[in-house]
């Protein structure tokens, strides 16, 4: 799970940072104001990556996708990207459980199939 997600998350650091190019051109935000946000979400998405395996981490990822669809208030592309990146997040942490869980059996089959030889 942690390298899909990881993978996810390291898309949405680019994504943030190009949303927020576009962000300044807006007369009504201040660059200061535009890159304060964005910073602070990239750094967010790469500590992310970290904590994905940790208590609350893929909770915490959600509620970045929360924050990226909600950024196309700002920016309207980010409300088809945030919605795209928020699907690819459900996949990478469904499908990463999935994997995990096949590896955890193969590894206890190799494990038992290594005791009886």
């Amino acid at each position: 799970m942690r390298t899909l997600c990881a993978s996810t998350l390291i898309g949405e650091f680019f994504v943030i940072g190009f949303a927020g190019l576009v962000a300044m051109k807006s007369d009504d935000l201040s660059v200061g104001t535009v890159w304060t946000v964005c910073g602070i979400a990239m750094l967010f998405s790469l500590l992310l990556c970290g904590m994905i395996t940790r208590p609350g981490g893929v909770q915490l990822g959600w509620a970045l996708q929360v924050g990226l669809v909600a950024s196309g208030f700002v920016v309207p592309a980010m409300f088809v990207l945030g919605v795209l990146f928020a699907a690819l997040w459900w996949a990478s942490v469904h499908y990463g459980r999935v994997i995990d869980e096949a590896k955890a059996r193969w590894a206890a089959q190799a494990s038992a199939e290594a005791d009886a030889a």
